[in-house]
């Protein structure tokens, strides 16, 4: 007989031991990954919360450190604030408008139409997105002003050239987003409804439109938020006359020095962002609740009902994609309508301009040691990040806490580029932390914003892991860095991989925090490409536009490497 059996106290002994045991391995593991959540947390706590914070202090707070609000009285009784407020909403809503309506006949085309060069047409479509706003801002401009193709419509400064371009930026992200859903879509509703007699249009509109409206209204919040932020293309097509929020918090702190005026439309700018957010996020919990989608497209081929939309998606492709892009390449071999080489000749020329202190070339060099630096720091933390919040949890309490720390990671997105630069520039000048002199400024700061994307893009992808694979090698006695190295780390150097690209191509493009803090001597391709447009002379305008034909085909590069390269489990932008 056993001891056990013998003595009744044995057992209850063996389970306190137990369960000692077990409390052991749990706070050991907790330890184990510590480092994971305070690093990230230092991170953006330093080089977000912090500036974040200060910024909209300074919108409270007098020069005395007294509360003083006399700065919102101010801001808000200028007839200018207004008219900018309306500017940017009007704008935002109506590029919203035009995406839509542009972009639903497009997602029908090129996501349930079989044809001949389809997947060459979603490539051409997909690169403005990828464009740098810079890159987008000079095409148009190229394309309307004197010598442009169409400098007879006039419209170079106006409303409709920021509105074209801003849909030209945009027009993507509604095909792709209503396309991925409406080719799976179960296409037996609208065949019942037709065997029942209703006619295409009333099928879709009854049947069709009403599946799809989640998809459009979360692809129309994300083309609000980033018109509404929208900073490059404002800058260069409207200048000060059509400036929008973000454009004009740049005004007020690079030329008026009203470092109080612009934190009080950062804030305005928040509140702005945070609804256009709140209603992405509304809309992509209705859209994952009310569909029940096919794993597989459905497509057929193209006929003669999808001629009306196959020749808008056409019109839209040449006439608003395409002519931009193709102007600015014919620019940069022509100099005051004659054929030439010397723009790109100039890019050598580091005494060009008064305006510039290096060569575009060395400026290009400086934006892909840039963001280099930045897609590092954004693939460590945003990887760290990724590894906690996918981690398989057994009670509400911790799952509750892992979506929090997700939805904290989430907070940059919620904050323009401008306003995070505006924030470094106030809040990383003076001890304990003054990085004035620092290289890792504009890194950090492009970093900021790449993290949420490295998020976005790794954890859909450790989500995808059957968990029981990691059970298995815990129960085999593996410990938890190296269930991490033998069952997450293969999937984590592709999904890390295409990660990396996304960041890095993000920063090479970043214009809005780089404007606030690059140094004169050190600029990046695409603050130098703003210098060099903002200049009457023809040689250094020669020279933006061949700089920003070198920065968009890197850009267009390093996307299409990724997207060659991404895994299907990882996750959208969107």
């Amino acid at each position: 007989m056993s001891a056990a059996a013998q003595d009744p106290v044995v057992p209850a002994v063996g389970g306190v031991t137990s369960r000692v045991a077990v409390g052991t391995r749990a706070g050991l593991r907790l330890l184990a990954w510590a480092p994971a959540v305070l690093v990230p947390l230092v991170f953006l706590g330093f080089f977000f919360a912090w500036p974040a914070a200060t910024l909209v202090a300074r919108g409270f707070v007098g020069e005395d450190g007294a509360l003083d609000t006399g700065a919102f009285h101010e801001v808000f009784t200028r007839a200018r604030t207004w008219r900018i407020i309306g500017l940017t909403l009007g704008m935002a809503a109506a590029a919203t408008t035009v995406s839509v309506l542009l972009g639903v006949p497009g997602a029908h085309v090129l996501y349930r139409c079989r044809f001949p060069g389809r997947s060459v047409a979603r490539a051409a479509v997909a690169v403005p997105f990828v464009l740098p706003t810079v890159v987008v801002g000079v095409a148009f401009r190229s394309l309307l002003v004197p010598g442009g193709w169409l400098e007879d419509l006039h419209l170079d400064g106006t409303v409709w050239a920021v509105l074209a371009a801003m849909v030209f930026f945009n027009y993507s992200l509604v095909v792709r987003g209503v396309g991925s859903v409406w080719s799976r879509l179960d296409p037996r509703m609208v065949q019942a409804a037709r065997a029942l007699g209703a006619t295409p249009t009333r099928a879709f509109l009854t049947v069709t439109l009403p599946a799809l409206l989640p998809a459009i209204a979360s692809a129309a919040s994300v083309v609000f938020l980033f018109c509404a932020t929208a900073f490059g293309i404002v800058l260069i097509l409207g200048g000060v006359e059509l400036a929008t929020i973000e454009s004009e918090i740049y005004l007020l702190t690079t030329a008026y020095l009203d470092l109080r005026g612009a934190a009080v439309l950062s804030v305005v700018q928040v509140l702005v962002i945070a609804a256009a957010l709140w209603a992405a996020g509304q809309a992509r919990r209705r859209s994952e609740r009310a569909l029940a989608l096919r794993s597989d497209a459905v497509e057929h081929p193209l006929g003669a009902a999808d001629a009306p939309a196959a020749a808008l998606t056409a019109l839209v492709v040449f006439g608003l994609l395409a002519a931009p892009l193709a102007q600015l390449l014919w620019r940069s071999f022509h100099r005051k309508g004659q054929f030439t080489l010397a723009n790109w000749a100039g890019l050598a020329d580091a005494h060009l301009s008064r305006a510039i202190r290096v060569s575009a070339l060395e400026a290009a060099w400086n934006s892909m040691v840039v963001a280099t630096q930045a897609a590092a720091i954004a693939l460590i933390v945003g990887t760290l990040v990724a590894l906690v919040v996918t981690r398989p949890t057994r009670t509400p309490r911790a799952r509750r806490a892992l979506a929090v720390l997700d939805s904290v990671f989430m907070l940059p997105l919620g904050v323009s580029a401008v306003t995070v630069g505006f924030g470094f520039l106030i809040t990383l000048n003076a001890p304990p932390l003054d990085m004035r002199g620092s290289a890792l400024l504009v890194p950090v700061a492009q970093a900021v914003v790449a993290v949420p994307l490295v998020v976005r893009m790794v954890a859909p992808v450790l989500r995808a892991i059957d968990p029981r694979q990691r059970e298995a090698a815990a129960t085999l006695g593996a410990g938890p860095l190296r269930v991490i190295a033998t069952i997450d780390g293969a999937h984590l150097v592709r999904a890390g991989a295409v990660a990396i690209g996304f960041a890095f191509a993000t920063s090479l493009g970043e214009f809005g925090a780089t404007s606030f803090l690059s140094r004169p001597d050190a600029p990046t391709l695409p603050v130098m490409i703003y210098r060099l447009v903002s200049r009457p002379d023809a040689a250094e305008q020669g020279v933006a536009v061949a700089a920003s034909v070198l920065l968009a085909l890197i850009a267009a590069t390093l996307m299409v490497l990724v997207e060659k390269g991404r895994p299907s489990t990882a996750g959208e932008f969107q």
